[in-house]
């Protein structure tokens, strides 16, 4: 591998320094000491529409709302895998960061393949496997692979700081990260021997009552 690895991770929380954070800093570390750089962006305290479905995006080659999200793409299309991370509304992830994820894999037309995913989830209580399952169909329609950890890729704490004190969800950050920079390093020696796996001509097939 001639290039470092990049791993591009999306806070969806508002708060920064919140338990979100706990989870992704447990994971920025292991990236550090596998020699991966990264890059954070705290996307809960911007100020993110959703899609309109406008479509001008195929033109353009952008999002038609000129903000984050089009200053996000080139981080993306740069990057070797990609971390979601989200606390837990309404067994959902943060509106936020779903209105940046539409449209930024909607607007992008750059080749996701093999790029890895990784989904992180933070809550109080319940919710948390809704969420993880939510965030993860952004990759499985990109042809991303997933990056899996030792139990579902989740945090527990409400009060700012108490995710600390979850030893287990912690541990499961760590090993999610080891994990995932395997994945990466296994597909970059993949596709320097293999390239990539050959495409098809999509076949889009519409269904009308």
């Amino acid at each position: 591998m001639s290039e470092k690895l990049k791993v591009l991770i999306l806070n969806g929380s508002p708060r920064t320094n919140g338990n979100t954070s706990i989870a992704v800093r447990e994971m920025e570390t292991v990236f550090k000491n596998e020699d991966i750089s990264t890059e954070t962006i705290q996307l809960g305290t911007k100020d993110i529409r959703g899609c309109i479905a406008c479509g001008k995006c195929s033109s353009l080659g952008k999002c038609v709302f000129d903000d984050i999200v089009n200053e996000i793409a080139p981080k993306f299309e740069e990057a070797d895998g990609l971390v979601v991370a989200s606390p837990v509304y309404y067994a959902s992830a943060n509106a936020t960061l779903i209105a940046c994820l539409d449209r930024l894999f909607y607007s992008t037309h750059f080749d996701k393949r093999m790029k890895v995913g990784a989904s992180v989830v933070c809550a109080r209580r319940g919710g948390l496997s809704s969420t993880f399952d939510e965030l993860n169909k952004y990759f499985t329609i990109a042809q991303m692979p997933i990056a899996s950890s030792q139990y579902w890729n989740s945090i527990h704490g409400r009060a700012a700081g108490e995710a600390e004190m979850d030893e287990e969800g912690k541990q499961t950050m760590r090993v999610l990260a080891r994990n995932m920079a395997f994945l990466m390093k296994s597909i970059a020696l993949g596709k320097e021997q293999f390239g990539l796996p050959e495409t098809e001509a999509w076949m889009p097939t519409h269904f009308i009552r």
